[in-house]
């Protein structure tokens, strides 16, 4: 694994620290191979109940490399180029796949590709004064990685509309308005405050698993009706029901 992905453990939660601040950890390909690697090892790792994703140097990420995208641009059709910002997609779309609950912790910035990456986890605390931005048309770019379907999915359509069509950019107490994040605290705080939220999930990594991936499949997208969910619920918690009672016994 990249000295610039690291995985810290501690009573139940994992925290995956992106470890590149000479460019505000922005996705290089060995850097999204090894989060892909960090996230296949946390999923073996039966004692993990729940995974923070955070920014060293007090920045999350700045989005793709830029070398590496501008790599890509002189023959995107090329086999090399596609692979790779293939390869960087993947990075994110593991950490969302990531069978524990998964909080990003936002301090600076979130923008493009690191967007992306926020909006894989299940929950966000961002750092009142952060600043989150698609970035990728005024820069003359299509945005890719899922970047709309991310965003949408918290149901805050026009935020999402605001910021992949129109280039703005909101700071984390707007992101936590108008729901886009759970919480804006101050900086020096987003890092306690996704370990305190994960530390719940944490204590119990058997049914941290099994709620997240009850309550992922249910809320979708596609969300399922409620008589789905009733019948999906049903097993898991009656499992919970008999583990809890023969601890009592």
């Amino acid at each position: 694994m990249s000295d610039e992905i690291q995985v810290e453990r501690d009573a139940g939660v994992a925290t995956i620290v992106l470890n590149a601040p000479d460019r505000r950890n922005a996705l290089s390909l060995e850097m999204a191979r090894a989060l892909v690697a960090a996230c296949d090892e946390i999923d073996a790792d039966e004692t993990v109940g729940a995974v923070v994703v955070r920014g060293a140097g007090g920045y999350f990420c700045a989005g793709g490399d830029r070398p590496t995208l501008a790599a890509a641009g002189r023959d995107p059709a090329g086999p090399e180029a596609w692979q790779g910002i293939g390869e960087i997609y993947r990075s994110f779309q593991r950490v969302g796949e990531l069978e524990p609950p998964t909080v990003a912790a936002i301090r600076g910035g979130a923008v493009g590709a690191g967007m992306n990456l926020a909006f894989a986890t299940d929950l966000r605390v961002v750092g009142r004064d952060a600043k989150l931005l698609s970035g990728f048309v005024p820069i003359g770019l299509h945005p890719g990685g899922g970047h709309a379907a991310l965003l949408g999915r918290t149901g805050a359509r026009e935020a999402a509309s605001a910021l992949t069509l129109f280039g703005e950019r909101i700071d984390g107490e707007r992101a936590a308005a108008v729901g886009l994040a759970w919480e804006a605290v101050d900086d020096s705080e987003v890092d306690a405050r996704a370990a305190a939220l994960a530390a719940v999930p944490g204590a119990d990594p058997e049914l941290a698993r099994r709620t997240a991936r009850s309550l992922r499949v249910e809320l979708g997208p596609p969300a399922l009706p409620w008589a789905a969910a009733l019948d999906l619920e049903r097993a898991s918690q009656m499992w919970s029901m008999r583990r809890k009672d023969l601890a009592a016994e």
